[in-house]
């Protein structure tokens, strides 16, 4: 069989979201930063995206990443997070992923019962430590890219709820964060539907009406997620609470977040309600966790900002080769509203 294309991937999740990881079918990716291979990407080959994210190779609830070389020296490789709708900067699940199908497969050595490396993701380093052992990278901690607050309680008015609070802050994507109780909702899974209806509206009225640029790179830009927080309790493993992160085109993530649980921990910090050196687990709607802290406190462009940890787990599910027949009708996949929110009958392209 003649095949006009094939590509290697890895399925891992973590804390049940799906992030596959590309290791062979693709080149790299011209930039002088891994943001401008992104960019790149975006702009001159978007058909990866659509070949592997629509259906009816991929699904709605599925991420990929690309690992191309490292642009910084002081980085062991690059990779580039490629979602349904966006290519984002940086992504805390994905991080976690991507690490663990290198160890595991051997593409960068695993020492035991520590290995040290550092990724280059388009929003910038990402120091990493695995845990590992008998093989297997038990768990992942790495440093996120420092998180800030643009704004705290700004008044959002949102078609059929009129108006809202929303904080809003950057953890690697720039968040609008809900009080869910302020909004009806418990962030259980029952209300998952419901939390991507009123998070979606959420979001694209908080992106219209709050300003967001990131201080030091303009091309980071615009509230493109939404994050409903639970109340914070108190645990034996410090501070806690559940959260549902809502990623376009309309579908919860399915880990705690890793972006989303930075960016919390900005705001959380702004209000005084946690400390430096103080651990925080935030919780799935699934019940899976991240365990975070704030390491210290820095400042982007003049803004006040803190420098997260987070640490989860990650398991290969599969090993795939995507290929794509010259005769299939659906090279660049299609999307139907039945499983893709807002989309016609149409396919994408």
């Amino acid at each position: 069989m003649r095949f006009s294309r094939m590509i290697n991937v890895i399925g891992v999740h973590v804390a049940g979201e799906l992030n596959e990881v590309i290791v062979g079918g693709v080149l790299d990716v011209p930039g002088r930063t891994v943001f401008e291979k992104m960019r790149c990407l975006q702009a001159k080959h978007d058909w990866l995206r659509l070949f592997l994210l629509q259906e009816p190779r991929g699904r709605v609830s599925q991420c990929v990443n690309l690992v191309v070389p490292a642009a910084d020296e002081r980085a062991d490789v690059g990779f580039i997070i490629i979602e349904s709708d966006y290519y984002v900067p940086m992504s805390g699940s994905n991080t976690i992923c991507t690490v663990t199908a290198l160890l595991e497969t051997g593409m960068i050595p695993m020492q035991e019962p520590v290995t040290r490396l550092t990724l280059e993701a388009p929003a910038g380093l990402v120091p990493v430590v695995a845990q590992c052992r008998d093989g297997k990278c038990e768990s992942v901690t790495f440093d996120n890219v420092p998180a800030f607050v643009f704004a705290l309680d700004r008044h959002v008015e949102v078609p059929g709820l009129g108006a809202i609070k929303v904080d809003v802050a950057y953890g690697g994507m720039i968040y609008a964060l809900v009080d869910a109780a302020s909004v009806g909702f418990e962030v259980v899974p029952p209300e998952a539907a419901a939390l991507v209806e009123v998070g979606e509206r959420i979001k694209a009225a908080a992106a219209e009406q709050v300003p967001a640029v990131h201080p030091e790179n303009p091309d980071i830009h615009t509230i493109n997620q939404t994050l409903f927080a639970a109340p914070l309790r108190d645990g034996p493993g410090g501070k806690r609470s559940r959260n549902g992160v809502i990623v376009s085109p309309g579908r919860l993530d399915r880990s705690p977040c890793g972006t989303g649980t930075s960016a919390r921990l900005a705001v959380m910090h702004a209000r005084n309600q946690i400390e430096v050196g103080e651990t925080f687990v935030h919780e799935s709607l699934l019940g899976t966790e991240f365990i975070a802290a704030v390491l210290g406190v820095t400042d982007v462009g003049g803004i006040p900002a803190i420098r997260p940890s987070i640490t989860g787990s990650a398991w290969i599910t599969a090993f795939h080769q995507y290929v794509l027949d010259p005769s299939d009708p659906f090279p660049n996949g299609f999307r139907l509203g039945d499983a893709w929110p807002g989309e016609g009958r149409k396919p994408a392209s």
